[in-house]
């Protein structure tokens, strides 16, 4: 087994890292953005995906991803954890659609509410010990997935048409051409910009670059907030107008 992850604040990361630790202690997971992922895919008897759904939907960056490695996937057993703020539906089930439409088989989902990411938008924050208690509660629910797949009955949450239409008309239908493309409604205020560069470093898609010793955003923004959640400053936005909360995993571990 291997684990494969797009992550934005952590989440991601750490669900994919937790559940091959705890199915097999040798088993390692790779971010899309190494190029050994591809690689280790190849070879792979099962690969667990993870992803934070956006939308109800898949990331356009991962999706870009999968449909350009489709001939990897084929054949493989493949299992998909969603990791989200709130509510999905079928965040499993919609890079398991994608994964099967290049012939993998999807053998279940797991779907992890984690503290949100979105740290321009107030609606969904909560209390740090609240987002502490949410990783420990999406640890111990990936221990009880790893126990049921090594019995045989991997969970399948997000798997099939009733969370499909919950995913369909929770949000998809109404948001999720937010995700089709690109976005260029990245805003960095070169008021408040440093030109420290932390953005460019963290950017997965190399969307924000240095002029003239400030950050400028292009039009291919993947909404994975990593800029946000750490510039020094707050001086980026995406769907809202001021930072509320910086967030990443580190900030909610032990």
């Amino acid at each position: 087994m291997i684990g494969i992850y797009f992550s934005g604040t952590g989440n991601s990361a750490h669900a994919a890292e937790c559940f091959c630790r705890e199915y097999d202690a040798g088993a390692k997971a790779y971010s899309i953005e190494d190029s050994a992922a591809v690689t280790a895919a190849k070879t792979a008897d099962m690969i667990v995906f993870a992803y934070p759904v956006m939308f109800s939907t898949v990331p356009k960056i991962l999706r870009d991803f999968v449909e350009d490695n489709r001939d990897v996937w084929k054949g493989r057993k493949v299992f998909v954890i969603a990791t989200m703020g709130l509510f999905s539906g079928d965040g499993s089930g919609s890079l398991g659609r994608l994964l099967s439409s290049c012939g993998a088989e999807v053998i279940g989902g797991l779907h992890l509410k984690m503290p949100d990411s979105i740290g321009d938008e107030k609606a969904l924050k909560r209390p740090l010990e609240k987002n502490k208690e949410l990783v420990r509660g999406a640890e111990q629910k990936i221990k009880a997935s790893v126990r049921s797949m090594k019995g045989g009955h991997p969970t399948q949450e997000g798997i099939g048409p009733l969370y499909q239409m919950a995913g369909l008309f929770g949000q998809r239908l109404y948001f999720g051409h937010k995700t089709k493309e690109y976005s260029s409604k990245l805003k960095i205020d070169t008021a408040k910009c440093i030109g420290c560069g932390k953005c460019e470093k963290l950017c997965p898609m190399g969307n924000i670059t240095m002029k003239d010793g400030k950050a400028v955003s292009g039009s291919r923004c993947t909404m994975c907030y990593r800029c946000i959640n750490k510039c020094p400053k707050q001086a980026i936005t995406l769907l809202g107008k001021r930072v509320v909360e910086q967030c990443g995993i580190e900030k909610y571990m032990p």
